[in-house]
């Protein structure tokens, strides 16, 4: 079995965090809403709910002091979250295609 260096006991978190910021509650956080999404994947996920998770991602990747490996992390799923988010997205029509397919329609059916 391999031997573990547990000599390096600096938290995930470096502690040159600014006060009054909490990386820990924010990522407490971030792990619980995705935790609850996970959970109602079988009903298709909630767009608000992913909305909400995309943007704590980019806020804790975007926190000063944080662990360059952990703020790539989030910045990275911040990313993959904002996909998912624009794909589950209704297709918005726009006025000018509906302006269009108004006029296509034949009188009687107005």
């Amino acid at each position: 079995m391999a031997n573990i260096d547990r000599t390096d006991t600096a938290p995930i978190f470096q502690h040159s965090v600014q006060p009054g910021q909490r990386p820990e509650l924010m990522l407490s956080a971030v792990l619980h809403l995705m935790s609850h999404y996970t959970a109602n994947a079988g009903e298709g996920g909630c767009v608000k709910l992913a909305s909400v998770i995309e943007r704590h991602l980019k806020a804790l990747a975007t926190l000063p002091g944080l662990a360059p490996v952990l703020a790539a992390t989030c910045q990275q799923l911040s990313d993959q979250w904002a996909y998912e988010v624009e794909r589950a997205m209704p297709v918005q029509e726009s006025f000018l295609a509906r302006l269009m397919a108004r006029h296509r329609t034949p009188a009687a059916a107005l």
